[in-house]
């Protein structure tokens, strides 16, 4: 099995910045692809951006290229998510996730239990 734990949500005021992370474990050699998705109160979750296994690759939603930068550490497990210039209409759960395959392909395989991020304007 594998297990995805998120971390570094917080509250921040508009325009800050905040650094999510994800560190996986148990059979982490199923994980390729890992990556973040959000979902904001009452509306559905949606894909922020993914990062190849070796990091050679990378994939952004439109909202958030230029502001958001993934990473990941494969010697901790680790896939991090540093935001900058944070807005209020980013307020959400945000979810770390992990797929067998590149590029991911919906349903991601693996799920963290989400860490809250809201942004005060």
């Amino acid at each position: 099995q594998v297990q995805l734990v998120d971390s570094g949500g917080g509250l921040v005021q508009a325009g800050g910045s905040l650094r999510l992370s994800c560190a996986a474990s148990g059979r982490t050699y199923r994980i390729y692809t890992m990556g973040w998705f959000r979902q904001a109160p009452g509306k559905e979750r949606v894909f922020v951006a993914a990062i190849s296994q070796t990091s050679s690759s990378t994939i952004y939603a439109d909202s958030v290229k230029g502001r958001f930068t993934i990473s990941r550490d494969n010697a901790k497990n680790t896939v991090y998510l540093q935001m900058n210039s944070l807005k209020p209409a980013e307020t959400a759960v945000y979810y770390c996730a992990g797929d067998s395959s590149w590029p991911p392909s919906a349903p991601w395989d693996y799920w963290g239990q989400g860490t809250q991020v809201t942004v005060s304007s």
